[in-house]
């Protein structure tokens, strides 16, 4: 079984902080999908040229390792999207920072990482933290 690395960053951007957080994670014999600086957040994953490759490489079993979620899918829809995939191929997900660092999105039953994966990603995605001014501007 393979572990498959995932990486993207914005134009302008290293992928230096992903690096730490994978190499901390000590991922055995890792393979690397490295999207060009810049592929667009708002280009769905499944679109994405890296992640295509990435998961023409897969077999069943492997892993995909990511940094943090947000490298991967930037909504709901997204999410469920990419989660069909996983589940259909019987890969894992690991994502090594966090608010989903301690989470199986692959879990067992389909619809439990389903259910999971959503109920985090609105609430991370949906509130600002508790006396916070944090404001979404949209951009």
């Amino acid at each position: 079984m393979a572990n498959l690395v995932y990486k993207r960053v914005s134009t302008d951007q290293s992928t230096a902080r992903q690096d730490l957080v994978l190499e901390e994670a000590g991922i055995e014999d890792p393979v690397f999908f490295e999207e060009d600086p810049g592929t667009s957040s708002r280009l769905h994953p499944l679109q994405r040229p890296k992640f295509g490759e990435l998961l023409t490489y897969v077999r069943l079993g492997d892993t995909v390792h990511i940094s943090e979620m947000f490298r991967l899918v930037r909504g709901n829809q997204h999410i469920l999207d990419v989660l069909d995939v996983l589940h259909r191929d019987r890969l894992a997900l690991r994502i090594h920072d966090g608010a989903f660092s301690a989470m199986d999105l692959t879990a067992r039953h389909p619809r439990t990482g389903e259910l999971l994966s959503t109920v985090k990603f609105m609430v991370q995605t949906s509130s600002p933290p508790a006396n916070s001014s944090a404001t979404y501007s949209g951009s």
